[in-house]
């Protein structure tokens, strides 16, 4: 056993067959620990079943949790790269006892399998324990066998955990693999203890106490276990060496950067191999679930991610970028343990791609602008904090890049200076924003903004968070609580709640804290562009600044709020397939209940016009094709084609949120910007109903439609179009269904007789085309070129396969000119000549014949098409020219 994954297969079976349900990795994103900027260890999804605030259907789990620490207190980001066990990501293999075995049976289950199906040699491990915790020490050695040297008391906090000030901790135990004299360091709670020699691959935490208030502890009722092994650690002891990237997933991910950049992997740029192949596997999987790149929170830490990343890309000499091109050999490597990333990939690879294009122009343009300013500069100087600022206000260079650049040079930033200058900007911001006609009362959001900064939405990926109460507001002023009864605004840390805007409603719900705190949410807004206000009522308890409360969207509401918003995108795209371009939206109102859609058309619709855009968005809903989001920058998202919401206004990076496939096209149904919650599937919105038509204005136009439970309550009138299609098909209602199904098969059947026809006119030269089936020898190969016309491109393979069985060994080439003016070329390579002849290479010429460019498929059937369908022949001509050589 060697392979990383594995070795993560191995541990979670161990557990397994141990009693232990598998559990999956919870997101990156805590949603249960507001505490958290992103999940660092395998117990965070765990926390509440520890502390008894949720029961789970089973007393011992086993996780491979995946994990984040590049930011806050746990951040390792400077080190990445430069070490040998530093990553940004990486993954917590770890057991859990809710409750059930306690010290005995762990350590008995972590020593079986590290000396059992791991076979690590036993003469290399040793463990420490907590100085007082003795039975932690006799169970050792009475388990394990170890000698009193090799189980080394450790009377400092590193073995002894705790959640927090208060709440569950216990002793820990270390178990240590010894990597041989060659290799410098001490054991543990040595003076050379930080070397390479001796290294942590397994923390048991026994959770045996409650920390109360003042410092008591007291025993728990019902002791836990809480383990962590570090998948990278633990690969590279198997695999032989300390350091975690040679273990074979990150030497993939290396060979794969090596490969594109064509730079040495162990040569002197090394660490920016390794920086890469780190930073890629957190921003693939942070961007799977749910963060994207921003200037605030989790969005700032993922793009400072990614730009150290492709920093490191532009050292190795990628002069396009690199990133997005990465992402499938991350799939290879992590995608059937994470399939997450595999839903994901398309979304990474934009993400990655619109980054990485965004920064390499911020990059050049800001380091031009910073080598001229700090060109008179000497080591030991200072470099201006307004300038700094002018560089991150006005050219979107960070912070923390300009200080990177500079401190090489050994030139400080003028901090002070710089806030002075982020000060003067906010004061000038509300100065204008005071001025443009907003009550005077909600001048209050700009202190609460800047206090608390932007608000992390989670609505996208869940409907159920954890929060901290930031500040809250009454009557028009701050307040440090609202107690029972009283209304008034609250903001949290994070929250899963949609603020109103692009038309749709905020949500409903309710919050729930301890002490006997219950909040009823009325809505929720957006105030400042990112900051989320909830209008809330306290009805039991005080709710203060600091309460940590789980947070509750109304899912029935959130539900219908989805499937009348996607209704709004299949309406607006249905419009203008039966109106015309001209239509463009003027306005809605996404409701629970309902929804309105304002659009420009000069004219009342008549009866007919509303049925067939009715027809048209529901015949979208019956495909129940998937829903898909995308980020894109603004100007090629709307050179794409995305349509933009009247009335809103967009960043430089903005959501594209495309559903259903045009017809023939291959391309989206509807593609707007969008910021609202939708469905998952078209399906999801069950039914859209147009119920009214109306004027707005001069030129402005409303439909207003009902969707799922309510569409189908207004449409009892739906089984007089039911009775209709029983007496066309003259049937009894009751036959409908099978009359239909009787009509497809036979569809089907007429389909698969007119294919084999179409293959026999083909063969016998009775079908149209410009030249008959020819055979002639090609260099002693055989040619079978056939030219055809209007025929169905679908059916230009089974032509050529039947082709192959004429000539039985030889080369086939079918050129199609289609009733459209077009052309389609398809070439076959029979199995005895694979070696010889690639059908893609012959294909490819042919293609240029017809004013075409590529062509794709495999080494024995290759296909592709140009705008000439009148130019077959020369096609054909072209590939007897490529077998000629």
């Amino acid at each position: 056993m060697s392979g990383v994954n594995e070795i993560r297969s191995t541990f979670i079976d161990y557990f397994v067959k141990q009693g232990h349900e598998a559990v999956s990795s919870s997101p990156l994103v805590p949603h249960n620990d507001p505490t958290l900027m992103f999940t660092n260890a395998g117990m965070v999804q765990f926390k509440n079943v520890f502390t008894g605030m949720e029961k789970r259907p089973y007393s011992r789990a086993v996780t491979a949790q995946k994990c984040v620490r590049a930011g806050g207190k746990h951040n390792d980001l400077d080190n990445v790269g430069y070490t040998a066990r530093h990553h940004t990501f990486f993954e917590m293999l770890g057991n859990f006892s809710f409750g059930d075995y306690f010290k005995d049976r762990a350590i008995e289950l972590a020593w079986n399998l590290i000396t059992g199906p791991f076979d690590l040699p036993r003469e290399r491990l040793l463990v420490t324990v907590y100085s007082e915790d003795e039975e932690a020490y006799g169970l050792w050695k009475k388990i394990a066998g170890l000698p009193d040297d090799r189980i080394i008391r450790i009377p400092t906090s590193d073995n002894f955990w705790s959640m927090g000030d208060t709440g569950p901790c216990g002793p820990c135990s270390e178990i240590f693999f010894d990597h041989g004299a060659h290799i410098a360091g001490g054991p543990p709670g040595s003076p050379d203890e930080n070397g390479d020699r001796f290294i942590e691959i397994w923390n048991l935490v026994f959770m045996q106490y409650e920390q109360l208030p003042g410092g008591e502890r007291v025993g728990l009722p019902r002791p836990s276990i809480d383990t962590g092994m570090g998948l990278e650690r633990i690969s590279a002891v198997l695999q032989g060496t300390h350091d975690n990237y040679e273990t074979d997933l990150m030497r993939a991910l290396i060979a794969e950067v090596a490969e594109l950049t064509n730079v040495d992997a162990d040569g002197p740029q090394k660490a920016s191999h390794r920086v890469i192949a780190d930073h890629l596997r957190a921003s693939v999987f942070l961007t799977a679930d749910g963060v994207l790149p921003s200037n605030e929170g989790r969005g700032y830490v993922l793009r400072r991610i990614m730009r150290r990343a492709m920093r490191h890309a532009q050292l190795l000499g990628a002069r396009e970028p690199l990133m997005h091109r990465l992402v499938p050999a991350l799939i290879r490597e992590m995608g059937r343990a994470y399939p997450e990333i595999v839903r994901a990939e398309a979304l990474a690879g934009e993400t990655l791609l619109l980054e990485e294009t965004r920064f390499r122009r911020t990059l050049e343009r800001g380091l031009s602008i910073l080598e001229e300013e700090s060109a008179g500069l000497t080591q030991g100087a200072s470099f201006p904090g307004d300038v700094a600022f002018k560089l991150y206000d006005t050219y979107g260079f960070p912070l923390d890049l300009t200080q990177d650049a500079l401190r090489a040079r050994g030139i400080a930033v003028d901090l002070g200076a710089f806030d002075a200058a982020m000060a003067r900007q906010k004061a000038e911001a509300r100065a204008n924003w005071a001025g443009s006609g907003e009550a005077a009362t909600d001048a209050v959001w700009f202190q609460v903004r800047d206090k608390v900064g932007a608000t992390e939405f989670l609505g996208y990926e869940t409907e159920k968070a954890e929060g901290v109460v930031l500040a809250l507001l009454k009557d028009g002023g701050e307040v440090d609580a609202l107690p029972a009864g009283s209304r008034g605004f609250a903001v949290l840390n994070q929250t899963p709640f949609y603020a109103e805007s692009g038309g749709q409603t905020g949500d409903t719900g309710a919050w729930n804290g301890e002490g006997g705190i219950a909040v009823r949410v009325i809505s929720t807004q957006k105030k400042l562009g990112d900051l989320f206000v909830h209008e809330v009522e306290v009805t039991s308890g005080t709710l203060k600044v600091g309460s940590a409360l789980a947070a509750e969207v109304d899912h029935g509401r959130r539900t219908a709020l989805r499937a009348n918003h996607s209704a709004t995108h299949l309406l607006h795209e249905a419009l203008r397939r039966v109106l015309g371009d001209h239509v463009a939206q003027k306005g809605s109102l996404v409701a629970p209940d309902r929804l309105r859609f304002d659009f420009s058309h000069p004219k009342p619709l008549t009866a007919d016009e509303v049925a067939r855009v009715e027809d048209i968005a529901n015949r979208f809903v019956l495909r129940n094709e998937p829903v898909e989001t995308r980020v894109m920058a603004v100007d090629d998202a709307i050179g794409s084609g995305a349509r933009a919401l009247f009335g809103e206004k967009y960043g430089d990076e903005v959501r594209v949120v495309s559903m259903g496939t045009d017809d023939g096209k291959g391309t989206p149904y509807s593609i707007e910007l969008c910021g609202g919650t939708h469905v998952r599937r078209t399906g999801d919105i069950g039914l859209v109903s147009v119920v009214a038509e109306s004027a707005v204005g001069s030129g402005v136009r409303r439909l207003e439609a009902l969707t799922a439970d309510a569409a189908r309550h207004h449409l009892n009138g739906a089984n007089a179009a039911l009775q209709g299609a029983a007496a066309t098909l003259k049937a009894p209602v009751s036959e409908v269904e099978a009359r239909l199904t009787v009509l497809v098969e036979e569809r089907r059947k007429l389909e698969r007789e007119m294919t084999d026809l179409r293959k026999k006119l083909a063969m016998s030269g009775g079908s149209g085309e410009e030249q008959g089936p020819r055979v002639i020898e090609v260099n002693g190969t055989k040619y079978l070129a056939i030219a055809i016309s209007g025929a169905d491109p679908k059916d230009l393979k089974a032509i050529a396969d039947e082709g192959k069985t004429k000539i039985g060994s030889g080369v086939v080439a079918v050129a199609n000119n289609a009733a459209d003016g077009k052309a389609s070329l398809v070439v076959a390579v029979t199995a005895d000549l694979a070696g010889r002849f690639d059908a893609v290479t012959l294909v490819r010429r042919g293609a240029e014949a017809l004013g075409g460019k590529g062509g794709g498929g495999r080494p024995d059937m290759a296909q592709a098409g140009g705008p000439d369908g009148a130019k077959a022949s020369a096609a054909l001509a072209a590939i007897e020219a490529a077998l000629a050589g």
